[in-house]
């Protein structure tokens, strides 16, 4: 499809503040999305070319906040592997089936996650005694990477919560992995797409250079600022996609 040069350029301006955002709280989708959408875009169209940009920034968080000491990623190699399949599977799902429901079911979910952030003592940099051990956190993890490749926003919130309140890890660290886990997800719906032609190579790759540039801001800035950053961003973050899925399902 033909897309105009400033389409591509607006798109890879906004892809620098959701890279940031998905950096620190993950929700980038709240602002790329849409505007996959205002461009034209057929609904699987911007979802596998937003999967795409998506997966290089994430990529780009990960790496760093694994420079930087804040992520091993051998010790949950078992679980990036369910989070994959999972993902690709549910990325399959939704090339096949309607996601509408979603929109109903979705806000509740991140309602629970916005509460959970604000009222739990938990949520801070500090590490607590897990309530489930990492792998019995696995069909979690893959829940929500099937989720993830089948409709998508909040997901990155629903892994960081989950990493808090069930593993018991403080927020920048479980933000760390949110950030593993929203890489493998991405990579596995990604490559669903990419084999349903569903991807928009040259704006996907346009958007990347944003998104990864958002990413490297975004990463350096909540390890600098721990959960003083990530626990406002969270809640914010986790509101708006709750807002925007509402209006989304009852304006059609």
């Amino acid at each position: 499809m033909e897309i105009e040069l400033w389409v591509y350029a607006a798109l890879t301006a906004v892809c620098v503040v959701s890279g940031f955002i998905d950096a620190v709280a993950g929700g980038g989708g709240l602002l790329t999305m849409p505007a996959l959408l205002s461009a034209g875009l057929p609904p699987h169209l911007a979802l596998g070319t937003n999967k795409l940009q998506s997966s290089m920034g994430v990529a780009m968080a990960t790496h760093t906040y694994r420079r930087k000491g804040l992520l091993q990623i051998r010790p949950h190699l078992g679980t990036v592997a369910c989070v994959f399949i999972a993902s690709g599977l549910g990325a399959l799902a939704v090339q096949a089936l309607e996601a509408k429901i979603l929109n109903l079911v979705v806000p509740v979910l991140l309602v629970l996650c916005a509460a959970y952030v604000i009222f739990s003592p938990r949520m801070d940099d500090t590490d607590r005694r897990e309530l489930l051990s990492r792998k019995g956190y696995v069909p979690i993890a893959s829940g929500i990477g099937f989720y993830d490749g089948f409709f998508g926003p909040g997901a990155g919130s629903f892994f960081t919560t989950s990493l808090v309140a069930l593993r018991g890890l403080g927020l920048t660290r479980a933000s760390a992995l949110t950030k593993l886990f929203n890489t493998t997800s991405n990579l596995g719906s990604l490559l669903m797409f990419v084999a349903g032609g569903q991807v928009l190579w040259t704006l996907g790759l346009c958007m990347a250079i944003g998104t990864i540039t958002g990413s490297w801001l975004g990463s350096h800035s909540a390890i600098r600022f721990g959960a003083r950053l990530i626990r406002p961003l969270l809640v914010t973050i986790s509101l708006l996609l709750t807002a925007r899925l509402i209006w989304g399902y009852f304006t059609g």
